[in-house]
């Protein structure tokens, strides 16, 4: 995606570049529950946890369609679990399962079908 400034050359406000490269940032979430019910909403296009406790976790939005993505930054010390929308999975995982995100690490999480989402995590 271009920089939203970039898109503003072409006479797009700064509200449309942003919403048309979606800019949604969720900069200071606190992770929560154990199960993918439980987890904390996460609905921008970047998500940032900065609180967790060991097995706490996200659940990507459920508003999501085929070729959607989310990163997820895991800016905490511990272990946080990300989970699909209801009904969907991670790349092998079974239906409803979460995966690790390590400390200091993230996640490119895109949705490839109607339940299908696949993971890319950083190093």
């Amino acid at each position: 995606m271009p920089l939203a400034k970039n898109v503003m050359r072409g006479g797009v406000s700064a509200a449309a570049a942003r919403a048309i490269n979606g800019n949604e940032v969720q900069s200071a979430l606190t992770a929560a529950g154990t199960t993918q019910g439980t987890a904390v909403a996460m609905e921008g296009d970047l998500n940032v946890i900065t609180t967790a406790t060991t097995g706490q976790g996200g659940i990507l939005s459920a508003q999501s369609v085929p070729g959607d993505d989310q990163v997820v930054y895991n800016n905490t010390s511990v272990d946080i679990l990300v989970y699909p929308p209801s009904g969907g999975n991670f790349n092998q995982l079974a239906a409803n399962s979460g995966f690790v995100l390590a400390p200091y690490t993230a996640a490119r999480c895109m949705k490839v079908t109607s339940t299908l989402w696949v993971g890319f995590i950083s190093a």
